[in-house]
């Protein structure tokens, strides 16, 4: 659009001053229609110039987001399964790194209060997380029917426990703990903070604990596409590969056929996936409903190596763990 400019158009009164009073020679002065019709000229150019700057304002504004308005915690869109304790990457969704590696990460920090248990006895664990500035972080988001997840583990991989710890009013959450046996075991608080204006992040973090005496590591089994626990048969479809998203369909059998699986923090099974070596963390969940009678997840696998899988899934109101080793190349 070219820029036009109306002529200059003359100060207006109300009183048209008497020809006969000016010195000089009498110019003909506009008439009344003339100048209203120059306003309004000038009114609308002024109105356009406006409105386009006022526009650039409110699509700069488009472009930063509005921090206040955040979303409620969902679900990705799609079919629903989604992994936690990943940073993924943009390219085709690959998991470029696990969860649970590091104390801190995205500016928390996770601080146990009780590191040392003795083997085999009953103690309570207590921990806080922790913001930049050090303060106890208070508001969590509920995410799979609980705020925090907290995953316990032995350096070996064996001795798996799923909790759900509670939190005090001053931020401190306390769960009963048993660490079976002897050795340095791996705790994973995986939780979703909730910032003062709504937004949401989503950490995993990992911190050792300590069991003394006589440490005696057992070896990995091999790896197995079935296995039984508690008087079920426990199977699964499917070959994970380094980076890339694929399908693991599990049948859970009981005496008589497929068990009558029903839902455990919101959904028909839970995958935990520990990797040997650093323990690196995925925590899956799966599509929203049963396919043909069996729990469908999709993993991905952040890179090569042997990992640990712990399926957890409920029958008659009790909670049952599958495990299994898969090497991935």
């Amino acid at each position: 659009m070219t820029d036009q400019h109306p002529a200059a158009v003359p100060v207006v009164s109300d009183q048209v001053p008497d020809a006969a009073v000016l010195p000089g020679p009498v110019s003909a002065a506009p008439d009344r229609s003339t100048l209203r019709l120059a306003l309004v000229v000038g009114g609308l150019v002024l109105a356009v110039l406006l409105g386009f700057g006022l526009g650039r304002v409110n699509a700069t504004g488009a472009t930063t987001g509005n921090p206040s308005l955040a979303a409620e915690h969902t679900d990705p869109p799609g079919v629903g399964p989604h992994s936690h304790g990943t940073t993924t990457s943009t390219e085709q969704g690959a998991a470029t790194e696990p969860g649970g590696l590091a104390v801190s990460s995205a500016g928390f920090t996770l601080a146990p209060l009780d590191a040392e248990f003795a083997a085999g006895r009953p103690g309570q664990l207590r921990f806080q997380v922790r913001d930049a500035q050090r303060r106890p972080v208070t508001r969590f988001a509920v995410v799979h029917d609980k705020p925090m997840h907290l995953i316990v583990v032995r350096r070996d991989l064996t001795g798996y426990q799923h909790l759900h710890p509670t939190m005090a009013a001053d931020g401190t959450w306390s769960v009963p703990l048993t660490l079976a046996q002897a050795g340095v075991w791996r705790a994973y608080a995986d939780f979703t903070v909730v910032a003062d204006n709504g937004a949401q992040t989503a950490v995993t973090l990992g911190a050792d604990l300590v069991a003394p005496g006589d440490y005696q590591p057992r070896s990995l089994p091999a790896p197995a596409t079935s296995t039984t626990v508690d008087g079920f048969t426990v199977g699964y479809q499917g070959t994970p590969q380094a980076g890339a998203t694929l399908p693991l369909t599990f049948r859970i059998d009981g005496v008589g056929g497929a068990a009558s699986l029903e839902r455990y923090l919101g959904a028909y099974g839970h995958l935990v996936a520990l990797r040997e070596g650093d323990l690196g963390y995925l925590h899956v969940h799966p599509e929203p409903e049963l396919v043909d009678g069996q729990v469908r997840f999709w993993l991905t696998t952040p890179g090569p190596g042997r990992y640990r899988l712990y399926l957890d899934f409920q029958v008659g109101a009790d909670v049952h763990t599958a495990e299994f080793t898969v090497a991935v190349g």
